[in-house]
Parts: structure tokens; C-alpha cells; sequence
């Protein structure tokens, strides 16, 4: 009687590098969108950032009338610096949309549109 050798059958060679491929293939994927969303959240505190900022510059225009007053051109908050440029545009009623922009040196930024009183008026 011969004894069957199918019975006492381990991994191959073969079946071995396949599951090491299929793991490593997963593992780089795995890597790859952590490495994504680390990319991806980086900008979010330079976005928040910016939007306070031009939070803060509406504040500004309306304190001072919508003129602008002597307010300046950058702004540094959180560590980074912030180029903030103001467009106006008068509406239907008689008030002025500002459109303030604040930008991060490295591309990030915020904008936000605020309606003001005509110039002269509190």
C-alpha cells in the first residue's frame, strides 16, 4: 500500500510569494493614503488660520467705516504671514460688498464677502 503524499501537503514556494506580493501591494496602498490625508490636513490649519484673518478684517471695516482705514497689506497670525487685499463693489442698495481675500505664502487662503455701509456712514 502507497501512501498518498497529498495528504501531508504544506504551502509551496509559489503560494508563498503570491501572499507576500498581495500583503505588500496592500501595504503600499495603506501608505500611500495615510501619506494623502497627512498632505490634505497640512493645509487645513493654514485654511483656518487665513479665515480667521479675514474674519477679523471685516471686523476691521466695519470699525472703521468700510474705508479700510490704515490697515495693513500682511498680516502674521499663527506663524504664518497672510497677504490680505480687499475689492469693492457697490450693490443695488446702495451698499459696498467687500470681498477680502487673505493668502498664505505657500498657496493656502480664505475669502469672504461682507456688506458694508457707503463710506461715511456708521
Amino acid at each position: 500500500m502507497r501512501r498518498r503524499l497529498d495528504d501531508d501537503r504544506g504551502l509551496t514556494l509559489l503560494e508563498l510569494v503570491i501572499a507576500v506580493a498581495v500583503l505588500s501591494i496592500g501595504t503600499l496602498a495603506a501608505l500611500r493614503a495615510t501619506d494623502q490625508s497627512r498632505l490634505a490636513l497640512s493645509g487645513a490649519q493654514t485654511r483656518l488660520l487665513a479665515q480667521v484673518v479675514v474674519q477679523n478684517r471685516a471686523e476691521e471695516l466695519q470699525l472703521y467705516g468700510g474705508t479700510g482705514g490704515p490697515l495693513p497689506g500682511t498680516v502674521e497670525m499663527g506663524g504664518r504671514r497672510f497677504a490680505v487685499t480687499v475689492a469693492y463693489q457697490a450693490t443695488a442698495a446702495g451698499l459696498r460688498q467687500a470681498s477680502i481675500r487673505a493668502r498664505a505664502d505657500t498657496g493656502e487662503g480664505a475669502l469672504l464677502v461682507a456688506v458694508l455701509p457707503p463710506p461715511g456712514v456708521r
